[in-house]
């Protein structure tokens, strides 16, 4: 078994458990998933709140979108050569001027540009220029073996911090009760918390380390050696969010609503309970990867989940359907830590950050192009068309994936064999594809 060791800066070598960079991350991230769950949903009721029209506000929207795709993008791809803590930071404060440039502004013209150069996030997801830095500092940090579960606790951790803060999302109204201020300045005052919460990040990455930057960091190009691949990866985990696309929460509860006649109560327990699961599986993906392979495990409970989905469309029945959708929700999202460790073990050190980037933004943006046909299904037929097709757009994406790499060594700087030509790894760590750990 490889040693889940890492070379420090001083010459010893720490566990990942103790390493003190990753724990910030950690930390970090559960705060950096409440902040954008709060402003989620934050977001559409204090623009409609400053009289902006229903279409200027989804401009807004889509300029968050844009702007944070192209940020990460930009990141990922140019930012190779600058120190992770340096980049953190950077990131931190743009955040905290976000923030307080969204609590300032009230002219439609104002916010539109705020919007596109800052880092508010309307989906609660990650796609963030924090993403590719962070996904590819902790990959650094930590041996092969170890990535999926310390992965599986960065994704819980996010997932966790976005659950309470749409939950905190309700508190302006509240506290403008008790504090005896208008509605409109108690949402100010949630934009102002999220800038407050970006000092607080910078202050936790003031703690990280300096970083050792190899020479491999530093000469570099983005995707020099691995963009085939890279592309390829960001191609399929497309059409997998495209396929979830046509399946999110929110259509999902129309659905359910318009079939079987589900109302908020019995809709709500059965979403909560799905988040609960969903939530708890990322446990166990670290360990079930380490036992089985990145991709083995990607597919293997993926694959399943995707099935269930698709039965569910055929489902007769409204408890049929909530089981099938249930079992989907306990497996359904062990393939996320297993899906950003391979990404980090097919391509050398320092493409990491670039890989990162490309492989989530237009995963991203597939998912949100996606929902509208289902809308247009569910306005035709209240059958479970969306269901059915996103069902199937899933599991070629889980077949395609294992056709094309269930056979690549699972580690650092691994290859699959390209045009005729094996390209050798860079460094080590054991191939788990066939059950090592």
């Amino acid at each position: 078994m490889a040693s889940n060791l890492r070379p420090g800066a001083s010459g010893r070598r720490l566990s990942a458990d103790r390493d003190p960079g990753v724990a910030v991350v950690l930390r970090t991230r559960f705060l950096r998933g409440f902040a954008d769950g709060f402003v989620s949903i934050l977001m559409a009721q204090y623009l409609s709140a400053l009289g902006l029209s229903p279409l200027q506000i989804g401009a807004v929207v889509t300029g968050t979108l844009i702007g944070s795709a192209a940020l990460t993008l930009g990141v990922g791809l140019g930012a190779g050569r600058r120190q992770f803590r340096h980049l953190l930071l950077a990131a931190a404060a743009l955040m905290a001027a976000t923030g307080v440039g969204f609590a300032l502004a009230s002219a439609f013209g104002l916010l539109l540009a705020v919007a596109v150069v800052g880092t508010l996030n309307p989906t609660s997801g990650d796609v963030s220029v924090f993403l590719p830095i962070e996904q590819a500092y902790v990959a650094e940090r930590i041996s092969d073996t170890t990535r999926p579960r310390v992965y599986g606790h960065y994704t819980l951790a996010g997932t966790l911090g976005a659950a309470l803060g749409v939950l905190a999302s309700a508190l302006p109204g509240p506290a403008s009760d008790v504090l005896h201020i208008g509605v409109l300045t108690a949402e100010r005052g949630g934009f102002l918390l999220y800038a407050t919460i970006a000092v607080g990040l910078c202050h936790a990455y003031q703690r990280l380390p300096q970083d050792d930057r190899s020479p491999a960091r530093r000469q570099r190009r983005p995707l020099r050696e691995s963009r085939r691949t890279v592309v390829e990866l960001a191609a399929l985990f497309s059409l997998d969010a495209a396929g979830g696309g046509f399946a999110i929460q929110s259509l999902l509860v129309l659905w359910l609503h318009l079939r079987f006649g589900l109302g908020p109560t019995p809709l709500a327990v059965v979403f909560f309970a799905a988040s609960i699961l969903a939530a708890t599986s990322l446990l166990a993906a670290g360990p079930l990867a380490q036992r089985l392979g990145l991709v083995k495990t990607m597919v293997w409970t993926h694959l399943p989940a995707d099935v269930m989905l698709t039965l569910a469309a055929l489902a007769p029945s409204a408890w049929l359907a909530v089981s099938l959708l249930l079992g989907r929700a306990a497996c359904s999202s062990m393939d996320v830590p297993a899906r950003q460790s391979l990404v980090m073990a097919l391509v050398p050190p320092g493409e990491r950050m670039a890989a990162a980037g490309v492989t989530n933004v237009p995963r991203a943006l597939a998912a949100a192009a996606t929902p509208i046909a289902a809308g247009a299904l569910l306005t035709v037929s209240h059958a479970g068309w969306p269901l059915l097709i996103g069902g199937i757009m899933k599991i070629t994406y889980d077949l395609a994936l294992w056709r094309l790499y269930h056979h690549v060594p699972e580690r650092s700087g691994g290859r699959r064999k390209v045009e005729g030509h094996s390209r050798t790894p860079e460094s080590g760590g054991p191939p788990l594809a066939e059950g090592h750990s």
